[in-house]
């Protein structure tokens, strides 16, 4: 295969039907990249699905839209992450009256023996979920350790302790495996960080919303962190369920949700942010800063290409999420452990 110059990438382009010119363009090009840039953004979810650019000022105004996306989740997802932590880590203290994860594991996590109404086959996965947990858990002490995270060596170390406290897992467990980790709680620890959050309980029967929200928006936060495409929300790796659906549907009053477009995820991020009491005027300034991010972006570019990325009821939508958030009753924020 033969390697092209930075002017051969360019030629190629307009080969392709893609105006472009000048030291201006040819430095976006450089910069953003052929590969990273052009070849990531060209298409809306997948291959088959081609954005009709005609120019590469509307390839560089989309990779920016993608970065100005990202940069308006990070810290609320940041936030988000930190605030379940502290609410999950509340319940499990409640529960099991103890700092020690060994307790932890006793108390508050589910095992074979949990329930023995339950068939043979669910107690062994039940357990299974258990010996995973708890070998992810020794893996995070161990690489922890090993890298001289203070956060851990310091109870190692330490005569005074006799082992790492739960709070101190959680301060370096990622959003993933925190997820896990309530996944593999108890139902009435599930129960008690539902309530606790204010999740819509009578489409949760098995309390399970707490884990599979975490799991949906660990989606989005890795994607921003290894700098992954957002706007069309190919990040997505878990399958959403009716349950989630119905929740946000039922709360927010919309008529459908399925998590499949960049908007969805600005009202699950709005929607955790009202269930935290988030003052409302930060919420309906996070939500205005999409909606001018947006606008600014349908000004760069065509209708045919702001027509494929932008979905036609996102203006509705928006237009719903901010009349719920205007109805918030509290704007105190949750005391962080």
């Amino acid at each position: 295969m033969g390697y092209k110059t930075i002017e051969d990438l360019m030629q190629h382009l307009r080969d392709s039907g893609i105006a472009i010119s000048g030291d201006v363009e040819k430095r976006q090009l450089i910069n953003t990249g052929y590969y990273h840039g052009y070849k990531g953004y060209r298409f809306f979810k997948n291959l088959q699905n081609r954005i009709p650019f005609t120019s590469y000022k509307e390839i560089n105004a989309t990779i920016e839209f993608d970065s100005k996306l990202k940069s308006l989740f990070y810290d609320k997802i940041m936030y988000i992450e930190t605030a379940v932590k502290n609410i999950a880590l509340i319940c499990i203290l409640d529960e099991t009256k103890s700092e020690s994860i060994q307790d932890m594991y006793d108390i508050a996590v589910e095992n074979y023996n949990t329930d023995p109404s339950l068939p043979e086959r669910k107690r062994h996965e039940i357990q299974e979920n258990k010996l995973s947990l708890q070998n992810t858990v020794q893996s995070y002490l161990f690489s922890s350790y090993r890298s001289n995270n203070p956060k851990i060596t310091h109870f190692y170390n330490n005569m005074s302790y006799s082992g790492v406290p739960v709070w101190a897992l959680f301060e370096v467990l990622n959003m993933g495996d925190f997820g896990k980790l309530l996944s593999c709680l108890t139902y009435d620890v599930r129960d008690a960080i539902t309530r606790k959050l204010g999740l819509n309980i009578s489409v949760d029967t098995n309390r399970a919303l707490i884990y599979k929200f975490i799991y949906c928006l660990k989606d989005l936060r890795n994607a921003i962190a290894h700098n992954d495409v957002v706007f069309d929300s190919r990040f997505k790796r878990f399958n959403s369920s009716k349950a989630m659906e119905e929740c946000i549907k039922q709360d927010v009053g919309l008529s459908y949700m399925n998590f499949d477009k960049i908007d969805d995820y600005i009202i699950l991020v709005s929607y955790y942010l009202k269930l935290l009491e988030v003052p409302k005027t930060e919420i309906t300034a996070f939500i205005e800063s999409f909606e001018s991010i947006v606008d600014e972006y349908k000004k760069s570019v065509s209708e045919q290409v702001s027509g494929v990325v932008i979905h036609p009821d996102l203006n509705n939508r928006i237009n719903i999420l901010k009349k719920f958030i205007q109805h918030l009753k509290s704007t105190q924020k949750p005391g962080i452990i």
